[in-house]
């Protein structure tokens, strides 16, 4: 295609990130957004969507990326390899491509930005069992894609539960601001700043 568009395509690494995504296309109305997710979650799949978007004409691919997964070796240094291989955009003027591919972390994984609807935390969880255990505090919630496409679309279904995407936002950009400050490397998410940049595409 190599036709040049301002659109986005945002990859998560699986069906919760696909569903949220989704369900975010009402807040973002001007944008095409496109969300996908490979049938195997490993980063090489992962790469080979990137390209495939790349080929397509985005503008913009936006990885979100569970840390959960990244904590060990090999899958560590496998996704470091992924990022240098995008810090800079993709341009071929001759094919007419220019792409920001960007990752946006969230550790453990994307369901503390679904907490951070509701409120905020700063605790450390080892595993996704209690992080869901203190979402379920707050809204009930799945982790199937049964219950995703029952509730018609999660972001809505926050808000329509006591959640607030603003919320989210700023507590998600605490976190980061936490991290920075005290170098630490657990429960934060950079989904506040993907936010921002998709509002301002």
């Amino acid at each position: 295609m190599g036709k040049q568009r301002q659109t986005a395509l945002i990859l998560g690494e699986g069906p919760t990130e696909f569903f949220y995504f989704k369900s975010l296309c009402d807040v973002f109305k001007r944008l095409t957004i496109k969300p996908d997710y490979p049938k195997h979650t490993n980063l090489k799949e992962l790469e080979a969507k990137i390209e495939e978007g790349v080929a397509l004409g985005y503008s913009h691919i936006f990885c979100i990326i569970d840390m959960d997964t990244k904590d060990k070796e090999l899958e560590r240094s496998q996704y470091q390899k992924l990022k240098a291989k995008y810090a800079k955009p993709v341009d071929k003027p001759k094919k007419g491509i220019y792409c920001k591919v960007e990752f946006f972390e969230t550790h453990r994984c994307t369901e503390l930005f679904f907490l951070y609807y509701f409120r905020y935390t700063s605790r450390p969880y080892d595993e996704q069992e209690p992080l869901l255990k203190d979402l379920n505090q707050c809204v009930e919630y799945r982790k199937t894609i049964e219950f995703f496409i029952k509730c018609k679309g999660l972001h809505g279904y926050f808000e329509r539960n006591g959640g607030n995407l603003e919320k989210a936002v700023t507590n998600a950009n605490r976190s980061m601001d936490e991290k920075l400050k005290s170098d630490r490397d657990y429960t934060y998410s950079e989904l506040g700043r993907l936010m921002k940049i998709l509002k301002n595409l």
